[in-house]
């Protein structure tokens, strides 16, 4: 990967649907969550995401979400997007998703993945996979990511996914309150932890766990910049500059778009590089 080539790493990219087709999420989850960002649905594979971001010389950490414990549907396997994305390392970083409710199966997978795969960390959507990230159940994954020195991506705040669905397609806001984060930076604080999203209701939580604790990041994803609150903005020109990172959320929210708003934001001339690039360089270890 040539850094000094890309405009930016965009934290925050999913992968929706797999080689032979089988999608992320069910289908009314999935159509739901596009109907609420107004997308068009469609479902790129990981070579078309790779062409995507390659065309705007941007690098992009893909990721699926697995929560077949709550939901049933099974997941996008790990081990697909990361061959895939080691065919695209010009501009893809892999990362997993592992069901925290696999317990020691799972950081048993997570340590494969990164070991003999390539696999540079995990994400974590605890509304979707209807956990609290302060549940011991997950705490064997945490030990792994520590040990391993691989940062785990949180989803907090509300949530596209079940919006619009009947009874909120059974997700629960609550498990995505970034303060239960702040019992994982405690628990593990050598533990690099990203609480992705602008977190409402929850920002002043999120700007406070970030603030107080140094393992802490934020990704500004799944909201176009023109939406974010003005502490958001505030933090990430001062206390949080070294600890904002750039992320889309595509297909949800295109790249095009988030920047395109990103650019109108009173953010400083300095901070601007480190929220687009340099922060992750430094959060993903890839200098």
């Amino acid at each position: 990967m040539d850094l000094d080539a890309l405009v930016a790493i965009d934290v925050h990219v999913h992968a929706e649907v797999s080689a032979s087709g089988h999608p992320s999420l069910p289908v009314p989850l999935a159509a739901g969550a596009a109907a609420y960002f107004g997308a068009d649905h469609r479902m790129p594979t990981v070579p078309e995401i790779a062409a995507h971001y390659r065309e705007r010389r941007i690098a992009a950490v893909v990721f699926t979400v697995d929560a077949e414990a709550a939901t049933g549907h099974p997941p996008i396997a790990n081990e697909e997007i990361a061959i895939a994305c080691a065919e695209h390392a010009d501009v893809l970083i892999p990362f997993a998703s592992i069901d925290p409710a696999k317990g020691g199966s799972g950081a048993r997978e997570a340590r494969r993945l990164a070991e003999h795969l390539g696999v540079r960390g995990l994400k974590f959507h605890p509304s979707l996979q209807g956990f609290y990230p302060n549940d011991r159940v997950a705490f064997p994954l945490y030990e792994v990511l520590q040990e391993l020195g691989l940062p785990a991506i949180f989803h907090t705040g509300q949530t596209g996914i079940g919006a619009r669905v009947r009874g909120g397609g059974g997700l629960r806001l609550k498990y995505s309150n970034p303060m239960c984060i702040d019992d994982v930076a405690v628990d593990f604080p050598d533990l690099r932890i990203v609480m992705a999203h602008p977190a409402f209701p929850w920002q002043d939580e999120a700007l406070a766990v970030a603030t107080h604790k140094p393992n802490v990041y934020i990704d500004l994803s799944g909201w176009s910049p023109k939406y974010f609150p003005p502490q958001l903005i505030r933090y990430a020109n001062t206390l949080l500059k070294d600890k904002v990172l750039f992320g889309s959320d595509y297909p949800l929210i295109t790249p095009d778009r988030w920047l395109a708003d990103f650019e109108a934001l009173d953010i400083k001339p300095d901070v601007r590089p480190r929220i687009l690039k340099q922060n992750a360089i430094a959060l993903l270890g890839l200098a």
